[in-house]
C-alpha cells in the first residue's frame, strides 16, 4: 500500500506542477513578401508585363506590382529585391535595391519602382535600366517569376550598378534573411 500511496502523489504532484508552468513563448512569425495584386504562385496582371513595342512578346505596360513585407530580421537596415525567371533563355534578371537607414519601409506600391525615385537605388537588370521592366514572355507555356526580397545589414549605394549575380554575391554576407514570391505569366494568344 506504502507504494500504491507514494505513486497517487507523484502522479497527482505531476499534474500539479503542469497545470502550473508558464507556457512556452510563442515562435516569432515568419519575414514573408507578398503582393495585394496576387496570392503567391497566381496569374501576374497583364498591366505588370514588359511594354517594348518593339518586341511582340512585350504585351504589358510594365507597371511594378505591390509588394509587403512582414517581420524582417532584427538588424536589417537594407533590402535588395530581385526578379528572375528561372525559364529564361539567358541569365534574365531585374533588380532593385530599396536602401532605408533604418527600414522604416515594409512596402512598395504599384508602380512605385517603374520610374526612377529617392526611395531606392536601381540596379542594372539585363535590359540595362535601373527600373522595374515587366516580363516579356513569348507565346507557349507559364513562366514563373519570382521575386526575393533579400534582408541585409551591407548594401551601400556604391553598388548599386552591379549585375544581379554580384548583387547576390555582396549581399550573401552578411544577409540576414531572405523570401520569395511567385507570380505566373504566358503571353495572351
Amino acid at each position: 500500500m506504502n507504494v500504491a500511496v507514494r505513486s497517487l502523489f507523484l502522479a497527482g504532484g505531476l499534474v500539479f506542477a503542469s497545470l502550473h508552468t508558464t507556457p512556452a513563448a510563442a515562435p516569432p512569425e515568419p519575414f514573408k513578401l507578398t503582393s495585394p495584386a496576387f496570392a503567391d504562385n497566381a496569374p501576374l496582371d497583364k498591366k505588370f508585363a514588359g511594354d517594348r513595342k518593339d518586341n511582340p512578346n512585350c504585351v504589358g505596360q510594365s507597371i511594378s506590382p505591390p509588394l509587403e513585407w512582414t517581420n524582417p530580421p532584427a538588424g536589417t537596415n537594407s533590402f535588395a529585391l530581385l526578379l528572375t525567371d528561372p525559364r529564361a533563355a539567358a541569365d534574365w534578371a531585374w533588380y532593385i535595391w530599396c536602401i532605408r537607414h533604418p527600414c522604416r519601409g515594409d512596402r512598395l506600391c504599384e508602380g512605385e519602382l517603374s520610374k526612377p525615385s529617392d526611395k531606392f537605388v536601381g540596379g542594372k537588370s539585363t535590359m540595362g535600366l535601373p527600373t522595374y521592366f515587366g516580363p516579356c514572355t513569348p507565346a507557349g507555356d507559364w513562366h514563373h517569376y519570382t521575386f526575393i526580397l533579400i534582408a541585409t545589414i551591407s548594401i551601400r549605394r556604391r553598388y548599386s550598378r552591379d549585375d544581379a549575380r554580384r548583387v547576390v554575391h555582396r549581399a550573401r554576407r552578411p544577409y540576414q534573411d531572405s523570401v520569395g514570391l511567385i507570380g505566373r505569366f504566358r503571353h495572351p494568344e
